[in-house]
């Protein structure tokens, strides 16, 4: 990026976890006012005396000019941005925190980074954001993409997509975020992007469980490429275009959730190939792993919409169904021949 000067401005970042501690650190270094919410007081607390995140970024410290707090309205109190990077399922009643606070601005860009579906309602995060807040629709929209904050934070150099339906406010966001190791790029397919970067959490548990099984490159190759062809037929039919799914929220969300030793995802899919239940799993995690619920969400928006999902199928199965995992791959294997493609 260029080296001019940009323009600061006050940004809250919801969620305090390692993403949301990631961005406020990320916001801090482009010279913005950054304040960093936590729902848990005692967890905020902990922060703001430490100067370090010890339960989701240790290692990293947070400079005393991120203010760290858990009152809501403090928080919001001047923002022009508010920036939702809480788990996906608590979206919706953070969300409606927000709405009933005196301080929140209704003129407010919202920017959601938390990847998943709803699991009741089947709904994409800008579609309960959407639901939840005054804003018009062009106010939100999502900053998604390949981005472990263990990397991140760390100043790797990490490429990701601000989608919206709003051109000004794509680009405003994309120079808001943008630096030397944070490349950003716009996008107008918000269906698509959402889609993307949530259905792969369910492809990442498969290969989880191709990994705990023991099963080697080949069987992860097939996976990923006939994941992908999943997911974007659920997206076209979702009304997302198949072209987004070519680019990081599709095929770079992919691969780095699948391959990724920091993925928790593809975790949760090892520890069930080696025999584990998932609440078990889950048990000792102290991060979330999106993907269990997504996967509930995905199989019935799928079954939903008509759309034929066999990986995600397995997935549910093995995960609430107690079915075998190589029961499962067989399963796939042994369905009936299709082409790969058609003209």
């Amino acid at each position: 990026m260029t080296a001019k000067k940009r323009k600061s401005i006050h940004i809250t970042v919801l969620g305090a976890g390692s993403w949301g501690t990631t961005l406020a650190l990320l916001l801090n270094d482009n010279g913005h006012e950054v304040v960093l919410w936590e729902f848990f007081s005692d967890l905020a607390g902990t922060i703001f005396r430490k100067r370090e995140n010890e339960k989701y970024l240790p290692g990293v410290k947070i400079p005393t000019s991120i203010t760290v707090t858990s009152d809501l309205e403090n928080a919001l109190d001047g923002c022009s941005h508010v920036l939702f990077v809480t788990p996906s399922h608590t979206v919706r009643n953070v969300a409606g925190m927000v709405r009933s606070v005196q301080t929140f601005r209704r003129s407010s860009v919202i920017i959601n980074a938390s990847k998943g579906l709803e699991e009741k309602s089947l709904c994409r995060m800008s579609e309960v954001l959407g639901q939840e807040l005054p804003q018009t629709k062009g106010r939100i929209v999502g900053l998604l993409g390949p981005s472990h904050a263990e990397e991140v934070s760390r100043k790797m150099p990490t490429s990701v997509v601000v989608a919206g339906s709003n051109l000004e406010i794509l680009d405003r966001t994309q120079q808001i975020f943008m630096n030397e190791y944070f490349r950003v790029y716009t996008n107008t397919d918000l269906v698509g992007v959402e889609l993307g970067v949530s259905l792969k959490n369910t492809i990442a548990i498969a290969a989880g469980i191709c990994d705990g099984l023991g099963f080697g490159d080949n069987t992860k190759a097939a996976l990923l490429t006939r994941g992908l062809a999943e997911i974007k037929r659920l997206v076209s039919k979702l009304g997302g275009r198949e072209e987004t799914l070519s680019g990081l929220a599709g095929v770079g969300d992919l691969i780095v959730t699948c391959m990724s030793r920091h993925s928790r995802n593809r975790y949760v899919g090892e520890q069930i190939g080696r025999g584990k239940g998932l609440q078990e799993v889950l048990d000792g995690m102290v991060m979330v792993a999106e993907g269990v619920k997504t996967t509930k969400a995905a199989v019935a928006l799928s079954r939903r919409a008509g759309v034929e999902l066999p990986i995600a199928e397995q997935v549910y199965r093995v995960l609430f169904y107690g079915k075998d995992p190589r029961k499962a791959i067989r399963d796939l294997m042994v369905r009936k021949a299709k082409k790969e493609m058609y003209r």
